[in-house]
């Protein structure tokens, strides 16, 4: 147990779960758009939908959406500031299957109308736990330098990507493929040990078959 662990987040608002969980996927979901949001769509199942408002749920995922930190003083401000900064925010309670009790589904579009769909739950203690990434399943927690690859699920893709880290000396700590189906769009998540520049991850992007390559930092 380390002191996280313990104390919890330096964060804004009453709840770890519902304001500095709800702010690192809001802040994920941005960084895999790659590109300034025009429209978010936030689908809220279980606690989330049902206390949203009176926890700041909202709040806290619309600054995370506009990269704020979660110890930001302007979370309690973030609709407002989505307004002013031209991003529409659509709020909708559902019911998700088989998902955590803190689960979001957000759908982030830009102004080239490309998009990005984001699930993750918030675990505790300002933990979270992104499990799908366009319909695909995936596991990231945020905690590790993380790479998200899309690509053609082609022979040989993996390998050069691998490549690619193993002549970067980079120590993979988890590794998890999904793919939509054979011959179609997978995606991988790689969460490794260490700080890495962009450079990494440009070289990664350039290989045969990838579509695009995000780099997160531990968020």
């Amino acid at each position: 147990m380390n002191v996280f662990d313990i104390l919890g987040p330096i964060m804004i608002g009453p709840s770890s779960s519902h304001t500095a969980g709800a702010a690192r996927i809001g802040r994920i979901a941005r960084a895999l758009l790659g590109t300034q949001p025009v429209q978010a769509q936030i689908l809220l199942h279980g606690s989330f939908a049902k206390t949203y408002k009176g926890h700041g749920t909202d709040k806290a995922l619309i600054a995370g959406i506009m990269g704020m930190e979660p110890d930001d003083e302007r979370i309690r401000f973030s609709p407002q500031i989505a307004q002013e900064q031209g991003l529409s925010v659509t709020i909708l309670p559902t019911e998700i299957d088989n998902a955590h009790p803190n689960t979001a589904r957000i759908t982030l579009t830009d102004a080239n109308n490309h998009s990005v769909t984001l699930q993750g739950a918030s675990i505790g203690g300002g933990n979270i736990m992104v499990t799908q990434v366009n319909g695909m399943d995936v596991q990231i927690t945020g905690q590790y330098t993380t790479l998200i690859v899309l690509h053609q699920d082609t022979p040989g893709t993996i390998a050069a990507v691998t490549d690619v880290l193993a002549a970067s000396q980079v120590n993979i700590c988890n590794f998890r493929l999904s793919r939509q189906k054979k011959g179609g769009i997978a995606v991988m998540t790689i969460e490794m040990d260490g700080s890495f520049d962009c450079e990494l991850n440009k070289r990664i992007e350039s290989l045969p078959n990838i579509l695009s390559s995000t780099m997160l930092l531990p968020n």
